[in-house]
């Protein structure tokens, strides 16, 4: 799926209909009692990230989600039940939070029976205006799927006789990149299935809401004194005490006040650059190391940074069974790459492997959680605390190959933020590159140069590999 915000996803005229969770629902909710599984140490950061930003006057919306056609137009009884299994089929999405207040001000969860949980279904009428549809259907996920309300996730269709398009949006506390991927297949069996009067196929799948007491459990196993934290103290005191920006000129001044964003986003190079790259990178451990090392030369040669430090996002899916789970699994991995010393891309390459290596085991353990045992005061001024440089590889995700004919979408809030957040998905197509930037006219400029840079090094690396089928 290409990533990218709602206003360039080919939205289309249409008649729209959206889903939220039922009023009798929300009721139920209201009067649940604790759940004694805890928010992950990821979610407590998000939703105290985003307490903080409102309380300093700004409203950040960062919510993620899916956009894909469904064939025709949609049966729309049969939608809601596709809907409604899907939600019952991954326990986060009913699941939410309390401010328990008091010492500490802490965060409790509950959790809804499934057999509690019911859709609500609107008719919101018809849009002849493609902008103003994605203009609408951007300002109601802001408001719905708010990190600070629950229920915070919606659904919706734009129905046509000739397709339906599906807009779902989340708050980011319940779903990573990896599960927005899953969503397209998932829904297309069980509205096919209920279509047809059969029974879905899918296997049950583990419970997000289970793996963040697990992972939360572990992670309070150790103390200010464990090597993990010690290696992270010493990432961040490198840093000159913070977490690491994109290291380019984004023409921002200390003070200023959180600045809007913009999106870039286009393909890279075409399938067969991308798998000769990937070929060409394979020996040290393929398409990640090699735009990481790219990155580094290249942030180098726009800002003159000796040294390239950033966090390596990794998914923490470390058991299949949570493979097709719905959460919110990635942990980061802090790096350092002495680029002054890497003269050209294979040594810059060796060093990223060698970096990776040895940092890729701290991305199991909570940041949020070492933050707090390391005694810091990172009061979060921004929803990103650090910029980073994300890969993904969704070949195998099922039904990628259908996702340009089903007008498939991940889908990217973009509104406040002084980092960078740039993505990089495989698909089958080639590679696609998104990013989150400051909107100045410095970061537009850099972050221009560095895509462009990043695409000549890509194809020039992929000149000099074995010739490789995609």
């Amino acid at each position: 799926m290409r990533m990218s915000d709602i206003q360039r996803c080919e939205v289309r005229p249409g008649r729209l209909v959206e889903w939220t969770l039922s009023p009798a629902t929300v009721a139920t909710a209201k009067a649940l009692p604790e759940d004694s599984r805890p928010p992950a140490y990821i979610q407590e950061s998000h939703l105290r990230t985003a307490r903080s930003v409102r309380e300093d006057g700004l409203f950040v919306p960062t919510w993620i989600g899916a956009a894909f056609d469904l064939p025709g137009r949609a049966d729309l009884d049969a939608l809601g039940a596709a809907l409604r299994g899907w939600t019952l089929r991954h326990e986060t999405l009913r699941s939410g939070f309390r401010w328990a207040g008091g010492p500490g001000d802490s965060i409790r969860r509950f959790t809804l029976d499934a057999d509690s949980v019911s859709l609500h279904r609107e008719d919101v009428g018809d849009f002849a205006d493609p902008a103003a549809l994605a203009q609408h259907l951007q300002d109601r996920f802001d408001t719905t799927a708010d990190a600070l309300r629950w229920p915070n996730l919606i659904y919706t269709a734009v129905v046509r006789d000739d397709s339906t398009s599906v807009y779902m949006a989340f708050d980011h506390s319940n779903v990573d990149a990896f599960s927005i991927y899953r969503i397209p297949a998932e829904i297309h069996e069980l509205y096919s299935a209920h279509r047809s009067g059969r029974t879905p196929d899918q296997a049950p799948v583990s419970s997000y809401v289970d793996f963040c007491e697990a992972e939360r459990a572990d992670a309070d196993r150790i103390d200010a004194d464990h090597e993990i934290v010690a290696r992270w103290r010493d990432f961040i005191q490198r840093c000159d005490g913070r977490l690491p920006s994109f290291p380019v000129d984004l023409g921002l001044e200390p003070g200023d006040a959180l600045p809007t964003q913009k999106l870039m986003r286009e393909m890279l190079v075409d399938a067969d650059a991308a798998a000769a790259f990937e070929a060409y990178c394979r020996p040290c451990g393929g398409t990640l190391v090699g735009l990481l090392a790219a990155t580094a030369l290249i942030v180098h040669e726009i800002g003159g940074e000796s040294v390239y430090r950033t966090v390596v996002p990794f998914h923490t899916r470390a058991r299949s069974a949570y493979s097709d789970s719905v959460g919110w699994y990635v942990g980061g991995a802090p790096i350092e790459v002495p680029v002054a010393r890497t003269p050209d891309f294979p040594a810059a390459l060796t060093t990223v492997r060698n970096a990776l290596h040895a940092a890729r085991p701290l991305a199991r353990m909570p940041l949020a959680r070492v933050l707090r045992l390391l005694g810091a005061d990172f009061r979060p001024t921004s929803p990103d605390m650090y910029s980073i440089v994300s890969y993904t590889d969704t070949r195998a995700i099922p039904d990628s190959t259908n996702w340009t004919e089903r007008n498939a979408y991940g889908l990217i809030r973009v509104s406040y933020g002084d980092q960078v957040c740039a993505w990089v998905t495989r698909l089958h197509e080639g590679l696609w590159f998104a990013a989150r930037l400051p909107d100045t006219d410095v970061a537009h400029k850099n972050l221009r140069l560095y895509a462009d840079r990043l695409r000549d090094i890509i194809l020039s690396v992929a000149d000099r590999a074995p010739h490789t089928r995609r």
